[in-house]
């Protein structure tokens, strides 16, 4: 499979996912359609559905705009109500097809928003997965608790998106990893994962180019909010528990 991330709005990512053997595509949040449907036609690829990660409009925004460009496309989302344009709902465990090789299965990840949904994609046995997080997790950070808890948040980034393969791409909502390594730098002042990934992201962004993919080893090394299980993280903000660490 092959993922092409389209920049959008101020600092959004909306993807597409590409079978190769078929040219049939997903595109994830595709907030600016014309954007999206432009780079799928230079690459020759034909879009089959659209999958939407949350409600907020800088993710599900262009739905119905892209229902009136290609007349008749799914819109997978977490909620046929709050979804924009939401087609088909999916909840936790259901599997959508692209192609002859790509299994999409869709993880809820809720507490950004209640219906947050994350797809985890895999193609071929010798290729890399992927999963798409919207505004769960973020590199070295996660979204704001707008409609959930620090519980919710714990179950969505260290149980459900921990327990993925640890080679498993991470493509998120946002470009935000220069600011959230800074930030994971004044808690973890000495972790070397965190200062190499800050040059390296500081790097690509003064060359113009993405700091997406991470992976999820990647992140269970330098992402605070991936390793508040560790006693030293919650020390140093000053509590006990993981779910405690979250909540500060």
């Amino acid at each position: 499979m092959r993922i092409h991330h389209i920049a959008c709005l101020q600092d959004n990512y909306s993807y597409l996912i590409v079978d190769e053997s078929t040219k049939e595509a997903a595109a994830v949040d595709p907030v600016e359609p014309e954007r999206v449907l432009e780079v799928a036609s230079s690459h020759g690829l034909t879009l089959k559905f659209v999958l939407t990660t949350h409600h907020h409009w800088d993710h599900a925004g262009g739905n119905d705009k892209i229902k009136q460009l290609v007349p008749g496309i799914k819109v997978y989302g977490g909620s046929i109500e709050n979804v924009k344009g939401c087609t088909d709902k999916v909840e936790n465990g259901d599997k959508v097809s692209l192609g002859a090789e790509i299994t999409i299965l869709a993880l809820h990840t809720p507490c950004h928003t209640q219906g947050h949904i994350s797809y985890y994609v895999t193609g071929k046995e010798d290729e890399q997965p992927a999963v798409f997080t919207g505004d769960t997790l973020f590199i070295a950070s996660c979204g704001k608790f707008f409609e959930g808890t620090a519980e919710q948040m714990y179950q969505s980034l260290n149980v459900t998106l921990a327990s993925l393969p640890k080679s498993t791409r991470v493509y998120c909502g946002h470009e935000y990893s220069v600011n959230n390594l800074q930030f994971a730098l004044t808690l973890e002042p000495d972790n070397l994962r965190i200062q190499q990934k800050l040059t390296w992201a500081r790097n690509q962004r003064q060359a113009g180019q993405a700091t997406i993919p991470s992976t999820i080893e990647d992140e269970l090394e330098t992402n605070l909010f991936m390793r508040v299980d560790l006693p030293e993280i919650q020390e140093r903000v000053g509590c006990k528990s993981p779910v405690e660490a979250l909540e500060r």
